[in-house]
């Protein structure tokens, strides 16, 4: 059974706070991670809202169904039963214990306000996303404080290089679970098939009634072909012929759902992040390249949708990172009206910043730095230092705090 980094910090929550939230997409292995026989505390009684009657009663009387409950214990798929939180935090408030409640849901609660509040302070929300290769190959990744250290990293230390063809494997195989188990490429294109069908309809249903149900998936398409781009509604309008406040709803679907992720940009002055648009990615590169049609074969041939893929695959291991990550960072990216461009800004709590770019290319040059060199003259002294990932197998120094470094760099311990 493989190791989820993340059950760290389960374990460290349950032991201090009332109530803890597994947060993530269906099927990333959330049920399996509650249901750990190595959670602290005595045994936790497991009870999911998937089943029919249980999702009955808890919907019928949920003050019933609270005080029918032996604590410690695990509800999963919470978001099924959203009058159940005012009820949880009513309990809470009659007895404050550590690690009372365990909750697993599908469904972002930080995107849904009435959820989110009413366990605002009495609830710790931990996300759980697919696989990350080091928890694949069983290595705790420490990339991203590397990253963020103070003393400058020897990045010639726990390398290995990866073949451009056992990367493609890795991006088109994404890591959901049940996909990593699938080592045919049919059989994981069906699950991919049945996941999305299954997901976009049920968890949809379940947060918003919409007409075309249809439209969901066609959109999700859309996106795929952009991801990495900047999000514009306008021109995701017209490709979609539909109205932009309908789509702005249906996209806020596939937010909540974890289908897609949003990159802010990072400029000095932080009231900027927010006026600018966002890059837009999806949550898995095996769920991207299944919507896309994308064989290896086919990336090694389109240039433009190896760099795409790629960049997508980077980002989202970082923000997988970044949930274990004792620094805890958040994400952005750069760009400047000029067109300088730095593909992942990685930025501390203090403010201290470093970047990265990503190429599809095993041989880099002077070219390749320029982004992140005229970040860290706009980011002066909260830089730190940046990297590019590639695919070639050496290191290469350009500057005393820039280096070139081989991806395979991103999984290693």
């Amino acid at each position: 059974m493989v190791r989820r980094h993340l059950a760290t910090q389960l374990s460290d929550a349950l032991s201090d706070t009332p109530a803890v939230l597994i947060n993530g997409a269906r099927q990333t292995g959330k049920s399996t991670l509650v249901q750990s026989p190595d959670l602290p505390g005595p045994a936790r009684r497991y009870l999911t809202f998937d089943d029919p009657g249980l999702l009955s009663a808890a919907t019928n009387d949920p003050n019933g169904f609270v005080a029918g409950l032996s604590a410690p214990v695990t509800l999963d798929e919470v978001q099924r039963v959203p009058g159940i939180f005012p009820v949880i935090k009513a309990a809470i408030d009659r007895e404050r214990r550590p690690g009372r409640f365990l909750l697993t849901g599908s469904a972002n609660v930080l995107l849904l306000p009435k959820l989110s509040e009413a366990l605002s302070g009495r609830m710790e929300v931990l996300t759980l996303w697919p696989f990350s290769q080091g928890e694949i190959r069983g290595v705790a990744e420490t990339f991203v404080d590397t990253l963020l250290a103070r003393k400058h990293p020897d990045w010639f230390a726990g390398s290995a290089p990866c073949p451009w063809d056992e990367l493609l494997e890795m991006m088109v195989a994404g890591g959901y679970p049940p996909a990593v188990a699938r080592s045919k490429p049919a059989r994981r294109d069906a699950w991919f098939q049945s996941y999305l069908m299954t997901t976009l309809q049920r968890d949809i249903r379940d947060l918003a009634n919409i007409a075309d149900i249809t439209a969901v998936p066609r959109l999700l398409s859309v996106v795929a072909a952009r991801a990495g781009g900047l999000l514009n509604f306008a021109d995701l309008s017209r490709a979609m012929a539909l109205p932009q406040s309908t789509l702005k709803r249906y996209f806020a679907l596939l937010e909540a759902t974890f289908l897609v992720q949003l990159l802010s940009p990072w400029a000095v002055n932080l009231g900027k992040r927010v006026i600018q648009a966002p890059k837009v990615y999806l949550n898995d590169t095996g769920l991207l390249a299944h919507s896309l049609g994308a064989t290896p074969e086919r990336i090694k041939q389109e240039g433009n949708l190896a760099g795409a893929i790629l960049e997508n695959y980077v980002f989202m291991e970082l923000r997988k990172q970044c949930t274990w990550s004792h620094a805890r960072p958040q994400l952005y990216f750069w760009r400047t009206v000029s067109g300088q461009e730095v593909d992942i800004v990685v930025e501390d709590a203090s403010g201290r910043l470093a970047g990265i770019e990503v190429k599809a290319a095993a041989t880099l040059g002077a070219r390749d730095i320029r982004g992140l060199q005229a970040l860290a003259e706009a980011a002066g002294k909260k830089w730190i230092r940046g990297v590019v990932l590639y695919t070639g197998t050496e290191v290469i120094p350009f500057a005393a705090n820039l280096h070139g470094v081989p991806l395979a760099r991103l999984w290693s311990a």
